[in-house]
């Protein structure tokens, strides 16, 4: 920084050395530029000529295009204090806690869940003991969809991908000798998050620990579910809303609760680029607090609980920039957008998992190594929490065994290599820096593109994101099928005989056990008293009024998760996607 002083002409001395300065550095680019052009006329040159490059053009995998080298030149117009600054301070490119790792690494949160209730605490408890300090909780699709075990529309599906919850009796049994005061919860479910988290916060009520200790992350990310994933249920304006009451009353209620959890990762699961997925979730984001602040609930007082979950992909230095990038564009939105205050506000502070979609069938144990670049990536680029998806996952849900591959993975990242031991160890990378700027700049561009759309509900709306993505995904398999991009073992160094892998398989049996548990509760319970909550549900959602209250209420009577989701869509209807060419 130049001293400009105020008084007795120092000021135009003060001017005069910014001056010198700026004449200093532009005489340094020029020589520096100069010096590149004769390296780039004479060595490499003579090296083109002698034996080429391997293609014609490289580029990451969001396609901006990389260059040979990096310069200073490159990065001329960084400037350290507005871009980059210090750990712990706006704009947080360089990680959101002033000690980052040295403190504490980030948490290991396997993604995990399966069958019945009972299989599921059992397979929690495996990994907390294997030193996994949280959990993440990994649901069945009838329960994503909002159904019960015996709606006919489950068939087949019961405790496939995920476990099965019907009821607060389910979720008591997850949870049984797991204390909610000490141990965090992430939980993967949006349409009906609010229902989830209610049966969450019940049971944390019947072991005795008081609300504003429960700490934990619901999804509740609903709009991305129109465009990547399709596990909705209610149109996207009333799902809004329900994502808004949620984050809402856990600002006032459950403090300690990430209400949400923002997701890019199953846009880009789904085929979107780095860009698209930091642009659709920052899209998403402001939907989201534009509908939370319509509620009176002033920015800095529930924006520092949002949280997010991105997808931590193979192009290793795209994937370090990214989260530099997101870190720096979020607190820039926070503050200049929304007027947040509080430097909690302006921090993003995010999970990740290894991207499931880069995982083969195909020799599945190079998975090991893919997930731990990956995992490399995202320790590097400052993330909060990790999940590795398993090297099995491209089978079937992972094994005991491959789940504690991913578990000791991150735990060598974290302990044995010394990337632990500095904060944000790839700062001052001229590549890097470049690629840090360049993926904000394009991300503002596109999100620039759907804010003239109207915001990210229309755009949704109008088929917007998804072609996008669509458009993408097609691209990348024309890449592979054409060997443009190299995935090993699939289309580059193949095995003519491929072993038949062995992988986990759920008990068909427990589907059945799960809908008898599901008749007895329903015969047991106090109908009345059901009966009126599901009344008051209604009532609540045809009014205005906060709807967790009463479906706290509706939980804690033993009403069902269909039930809830049922009385609901008698208020708010039942969203049927477009057909998409």
């Amino acid at each position: 920084m130049v001293d400009n002083p105020q008084g007795n002409g120092v000021q135009g001395n003060g001017k005069a050395e910014l001056d010198r300065l700026i004449r200093s550095k532009e005489e340094e680019l020029q020589r520096l530029h100069d010096e590149r052009r004769r390296w780039e006329e004479g060595p490499l040159a003579k090296a083109l000529e002698k034996s080429g490059e391997r293609r014609d053009h490289f580029e990451t995998l969001s396609g901006l295009e990389t260059d040979r080298l990096y310069t200073p030149e490159h990065v001329e117009d960084l400037d350290y204090e507005r871009d980059l600054g210090f750990p712990g301070q706006y704009p947080f490119t360089r990680g959101i806690q002033p000690t980052m790792y040295r403190g504490r690494p980030w948490t290991i949160r396997q993604y995990a869940g399966f069958g019945t209730p009972e299989a599921t605490n059992e397979r929690f408890k495996f990994l907390l003991s294997q030193g996994q300090p949280g959990l993440s909780t990994a649901f069945d699709l009838p329960t994503q969809m909002g159904l019960d075990s015996d709606d006919e529309r489950a068939a087949g599906e019961v405790g496939q991908v995920g476990v099965a919850i019907d009821s607060l009796a389910d979720m008591e049994i997850v949870f049984d000798g797991i204390p909610l005061d000490r141990v965090s919860t992430s939980m993967t479910i949006n349409a009906p998050a609010p229902v989830l988290v209610a049966m969450y916060v019940a049971v944390a009520d019947k072991q005795g620990v008081p609300r504003e200790k429960v700490s934990g992350t619901a999804q509740n990310d609903v709009l991305k579910e129109y465009v990547a994933r399709g596990t909705f249920i209610y149109p996207p304006k009333p799902s809004l809303r329900l994502a808004a009451d949620l984050i809402a009353w856990c600002a006032t209620d459950a403090p300690r609760f990430n209400a949400i959890s923002l997701s890019g990762y199953h846009m880009r699961e789904a085929g979107s680029t780095a860009v698209q997925e930091i642009a659709f979730t920052f899209a998403n984001a402001i939907a989201y607090i534009d509908a939370v602040r319509d509620r009176g609930v002033d920015v800095d007082t529930f924006a520092p609980r949002l949280s997010w979950i991105f997808n931590t992909h193979i192009n290793f230095f795209e994937e370090i920039a990214k989260y530099r990038a997101l870190r720096r564009l979020w607190a820039r939105i926070m503050k200049e957008r929304f007027g947040a205050t509080d430097p909690r506000s302006m921090m993003l502070r995010t999970h990740t998992q290894t991207g499931g979609s880069t995982l083969t069938a195909q020799q599945p144990e190079n998975n090991i190594v893919r997930a731990g670049i990956q995992a490399l990536a995202a320790a590097l680029g400052g993330v909060q929490s990790m999940a590795l998806s398993c090297y099995d996952e491209a089978l079937a849900i992972p094994t005991e065994k491959a789940q504690k591959i991913a578990v000791r993975t991150q735990q060598i990242v974290a302990e044995e290599i010394g990337v632990t031991d500095t904060i944000d160890p790839m700062a001052g990378s001229y590549y890097i820096e470049w690629l840090t700027s360049e993926l904000e700049r394009r991300a503002v561009e596109e999100m620039e593109k759907i804010e003239k759309m109207g915001g990210a509900v229309e755009a949704i709306d109008s088929g917007y994101y998804h072609k996008a993505i669509l458009d993408e995904a097609y691209k990348w398999e024309q890449d592979l099928n054409d060997g443009e991009r190299v995935v090993v073992g699939v289309n580059k160094y193949r095995d003519s005989e491929e072993p038949q892998p062995e992988y986990f398989r759920v008990d068909p049996s427990l589907a059945a056990a799960q809908r008898e548990k599901l008749e007895k509760l329903r015969d047991e319970r106090d109908t009345a008293t059901s009966q009126r909550a599901l009344e008051g549900l209604r009532a609540a959602a045809e009014a205005d009024a906060n709807l967790m209250p009463a479906i706290i209420e509706a939980v804690h009577a033993y009403c069902t998760l269909g039930e809830i989701c049922g009385a609901l869509k008698g208020v708010f209807g039942e969203y049927k996607a477009l057909a998409t060419i």
